[in-house]
């Protein structure tokens, strides 16, 4: 053994001789000692899906084993999620993202990040010390792998993307609207965010079942997040302290986003709590300097120099931007109707955010988990949560700033009024959180949580406005059809549950719809045109399947009819389906009916005539490992059922039509899912998108796409004693 680690040390050594453009600095002889040492102390079990499961000494064992297996697997998707979580991306993709990178530069400072990365927990720079080193010593081992841009990763780092989502709260601040106040380019100011056309919902469904509702008498829990497809890779990570997590990592982050441990399981989904505010500033120049009122007093605006390097044909150039910053927050844009400078409050705690988020992976119980919520380091996830005791539970968000209940936090209040400031924060005790209702389940679609537990939730009129913004939303009325009153809950019916088919947005649209149609004079061109298309909603049960041809029309007809009337709905304060109902009663029946016949010759045009099956529209496919993915109608793909969440499906899939295809492509939607039970023993299924590996040439690049496409979820190999017999290879990382 002995032997081997000596001839270890010579070959790293040579190897880094060799190949010194791979790192901007030495590589020191103590750093490949804790390479070798990490190495020594992990063990990587591939199975049968290609999926890994990391054995670590230590938690900083660990975390080097997953980061090192999430690069084996996809490297250009690490790699990637940095360059937007560091400002950076401008210098692999060129000039088109320097806003993107300016916005991220608002926020993430390295110098910050270093100052934050020292003053962490020594057992949390051990974490990213080790995170560090992990992509590190994949680099040197595999020097044919090429960076776009980070050649060396540091451990400050991992503090600029401490939650799962890409940008997080960053993402919601508008680009044009930046680009106008900073580039001088009034042209590019956004006037609306809103488009007629129905967006795909982004975010997950998370639900908990309660004991007392399963046949076994154990608590079960559905981890469905939505998220654009290939976004998180599905691994286990385990160590001798106690750590032993399972489910989706977020491409380059160190701990188990969303999924369970042998005693309790988590599922985020995105809220709508207001937790990001915008403060209109009455800012003043005096001899060349800006300062902006504060009650009675004038402050100093800070003034920063930002630089945005960005690639080019000649090599990297450089946009030197000035900004400005309050106490607020930084100036993000130019109010049109004022003229005054907005700025943004918004969360940046990453040391409690990435505490947080490790720390749950390794909760016990009920308790702890509700400890570390305490640390307030959330400002974007409600959770759903479940374990080995019994207990189900919904935490609602947990960053809420105290604000003054008399402003209108949805716009933006003016920031001269003292009284604006907030006055702290709201603890986890004040907000909407739920523990074991009397209904016996908690659910969330990314809906408000007033129904979140059915009769057993909190009420509104109990909280400031600002607690929540959300509204109910198609899968929130399937999610509560499903669980009210249903007590014989298994891991498999749970699973059918995240499945089912029904499409509840358009069971009362399509009565509208017919009953337009059947107001229709019979010297009405489209009474005629239609008909067969009414028989055939007539007798559609609203349930999606590949073969349903139902679902074609209903699907175009909705888009259509959004795109129609939705801006009217808006102006209404009616929700687009309750407006469909409005214009049947009120005789307005036209756009209805022409959304419908525009849908049916859409259809014919793109398939060969209207009634076309669902699956023969609506696929799944995968063909190379880019980021940005390519369509082509002329290669394989295959079909699937399950539709966008608009129409309340559970189990999501936003498709749409390419750049020369007809046939529509999922990108987004179901990504990772796993139904969990819990007992003395988990038990566990689950399925990923495509496959685990990002490599084309690897046969797990789409090995669970056909299970992907019908929900046929496979089991998870939690115990060393379930790998037996399912191992693929056992390697330590580099070896």
């Amino acid at each position: 053994m002995q032997k081997d680690v000596v001839r270890l040390t010579h070959v790293l050594l040579l190897a880094l001789v060799l190949i010194p453009s791979l790192f901007a600095h030495a590589i020191s002889s103590e750093e490949v000692r804790r390479w070798q040492q990490h190495s020594r102390n992990v063990t990587i079990t591939r199975d049968d899906w290609g999926i890994a499961h990391v054995v670590g000494k230590t938690d900083a064992d660990a975390v080097f084993g997953m980061i090192y297996a999430q690069a084996e697997d996809d490297f250009n998707r690490i790699e990637t999620n940095y360059l937007n979580s560091l400002g950076r991306l401008a210098e692999a993709e060129g000039e088109a993202a320097i806003w993107t990178d300016l916005r991220q530069k608002l926020f993430i400072d390295p110098v910050e990040l270093r100052k934050n990365y020292a003053m962490s927990p020594e057992s949390l720079r051990k974490l990213m010390d080790a995170w560090a080193d992990g992509l590190n010593y994949y680099l040197a081992k595999n020097p044919n792998v090429k960076p776009r841009v980070i050649k060396r990763f540091e451990p400050w780092m991992v503090l600029s993307f401490t939650e799962g989502s890409i940008g997080g709260d960053i993402e919601s601040i508008n680009l044009a609207n930046l680009r106008a106040f900073y580039g001088g380019d009034m042209s590019a100011a956004a006037t609306s965010d809103e488009t007629d056309k129905l967006a795909e919902p982004t975010g997950s469904n998370g639900i908990a079942i309660a004991p007392k509702n399963t046949v076994g008498g154990k608590s079960l829990l559905l981890i469905n997040p939505h998220t654009s497809f290939f976004f998180r890779s599905e691994l286990q990570m385990t160590s001798r302290e106690g750590l032993n997590a399972y489910g989706a990592v977020t491409w380059g982050q160190f701990f188990i986003y969303q999924g369970f441990n042998e005693r309790l399981g988590w599922m985020h989904t995105s809220g709508s709590v207001d937790a990001i505010d915008e403060y209109r500033e009455a800012t003043i120049q005096k001899d060349g300097k800006y300062f902006y009122r504060h009650g009675s007093s004038e402050r100093n605006v800070t003034v920063s120099v930002v630089k945005v390097p960005y690639k080019t044909a000649g090599g990297i150039a450089e946009r030197t931007f000035t900004t400005y910053r309050t106490h607020h927050g930084p100036v993000i844009r130019r109010e049109a109707t004022s003229g005054k400078w907005i700025t943004v409050s918004l969360m940046h705690n990453p040391v409690e955010a990435l505490m947080q988020s490790y720390g749950r992976t390794k909760a016990k119980n009920y308790d702890e988990f509700n400890r570390l919520m305490r640390l307030e380091g959330n400002s974007s996830n409600n959770t759903i949560y479940a374990d080995a005791d019994g207990n189900i539970a919904y935490f609602h968000v947990n960053y809420v700033p105290r604000r003054d209940i008399k402003f209108d936090w949805t716009k933006p209040v003016d920031g001269s009024v003292i009284a604006t400031d907030y006055k702290g924060r709201h603890t986890v005790l004040e907000l909407p959180n739920l523990l074991n209702p009397a209904t016996g389940w908690v659910y969330n679609t990314n809906n408000h949580p007033w129904s979140a537990a059915g009769s057993s939730s909190r009420k509104k009129a109990d909280f400031p406005a600002y607690v929540d913004s959300g509204a109910e939303n198609a899968r929130g009325i399937h999610a509560i059809r499903l669980l009210k009153d249903t007590k014989d809950f298994t891991l498999e019916s749970l699973n059918a549950a995240a499945y089912d088919s029904y499409l509840p947005w358009f069971e009362k649209t399509i009565p509208a719809l017919i009953k337009a149609w059947e107001k229709l004079p019979v010297s009405n061109p489209l009474k005629n045109k239609l008909a067969d298309q009414i028989s055939a909603l007539k007798g559609w049960d609203f349930r999606w399947s590949i073969d349903s041809v139902p679902t074609s029309l209903a699907v175009f007809w909705g888009d259509d009819v959004a795109r129609r009337v939705g801006a009217a709905a808006r102006q209404k304060g009616m929700y687009l389906e309750e407006y469909i109902w409005y214009l049947s009663d009120s005789g307005s029946i036209e756009q209805m009916l022409e959304s419908l016949a525009t849908a049916s010759d859409k259809l014919t045009a793109d398939f060969g005539k209207w009634n076309t099956p669902w699956g023969d529209i609506n696929r799944f496919q995968r063909l190379t490992g880019d980021i940005v993915h390519p369509f082509d109608d002329s290669k394989p793909s295959i079909p699937v059922g399950f539709t966008s969440g608009n129409w309340g499906s559970l189990a999501s899939f936003g498709a749409r039509p390419f750049r020369g295809s007809k046939k529509w492509y999922g990108t987004s939607g179901n990504s990772f899912v796993a139904v969990v039970e819990f007992g003395p023993r988990v038990r566990a299924r689950a399925v990923t998108a495509g496959g685990e590996s990002g490599d084309p040439s690897s046969k797990h690049f789409n090995d669970q796409a056909g299970r992907y496409a019908t929900g046929n979820l496979r089991d998870v190999y939690f115990y060393p004693s379930q790998l037996k017999g399912h191992t693929e290879r056992v390697y330590r990382p580099g070896n």
